[in-house]
């Protein structure tokens, strides 16, 4: 079965939880998306927008069920990719934010930006519509995440909440936002800032500061953070560790 089958088998077996949720018909992926976000954000033109985007861009599904897989396999999710479908805020605000990128690397900077203020007040979250996010992004809870215009996600990365990646406002260069690299772990409450590096598979300890480049496969802790040892937690499907 293909994922939208999924979501009208879960629909179908819960009539109470389907009417909650009041989604229009839809007959792919693009339609769902359509129909879930002008539920969740209270507006059709939002809904017809995020329809068209996915079905016009390609790729863009392709990416968002990445997404969606590997949050349900981190997260444990008992209802599988559906329900993280269905009811994970981190994974609707990253499709809000996938949606918004698109309009802005479009050119049509106004909507993306009218996308990111409607969806990051349903989401609790503000995510420029410049900011690059990778694949497999897995955002748990989603609530109170920021991310900067030139800030860069690559690929695999997992985030929890109150996580900030920002800028120091002394430097207004074209990459004054943290880069995080495959696999990073950033913990809750964590605050990343300026054009700082975070190496590939690096751990954030929750609430650090850290204003300066990480090493590839370390973790720091602390305010300022400071390296404590070798990274011990990953999420990410690649094989091999960087040291």
């Amino acid at each position: 079965m293909t994922l939208v089958d999924d979501v009208r088998a879960v629909l179908h077996a819960e009539p109470l939880a389907a009417a909650m949720l009041d989604l229009d018909p839809f007959a792919d992926f693009a339609q769902l998306a359509g129909a879930l976000f002008a539920r969740l954000c209270n507006s059709e033109a939002i809904g017809r927008t995020v329809a068209a985007t996915y079905a016009g861009t390609a790729g863009l599904t392709e990416m968002t069920r990445y997404d969606i897989s590997e949050t349900a396999r981190r997260n444990f999710e008992p209802g599988g990719a559906p329900a993280t479908l269905l009811f994970s805020r981190g994974v609707q605000a990253i499709m809000a934010h996938r949606v918004a990128h698109q309009l802005w690397t479009a050119g049509d900077v106004t909507c993306a930006l009218a996308l990111k203020s409607v969806c990051g007040r349903v989401f609790a979250t503000d995510i420029h519509p410049a900011a690059q996010i990778g694949a497999g992004l897995w955002l748990d809870h989603g609530l109170g995440f920021v991310a900067g215009q030139t800030a860069v996600i690559a690929e695999d990365v997992s985030i929890w909440h109150n996580v900030t990646l920002g800028s120091t406002l002394t430097d207004s260069g074209p990459c004054r936002h943290p880069q995080v690299g495959t696999g990073a772990v950033i913990g809750a409450g964590a605050i990343l800032l300026g054009a700082i590096t975070v190496g590939a598979n690096a751990n954030i300890a929750a609430g650090s500061i850290v204003v300066e480049d990480v090493p590839a496969g370390r973790v720091v802790a602390g305010s300022k953070a400071t390296l404590r040892g070798p990274a011990r937690v990953r999420f990410a499907p690649h094989t091999g560790d960087t040291q």
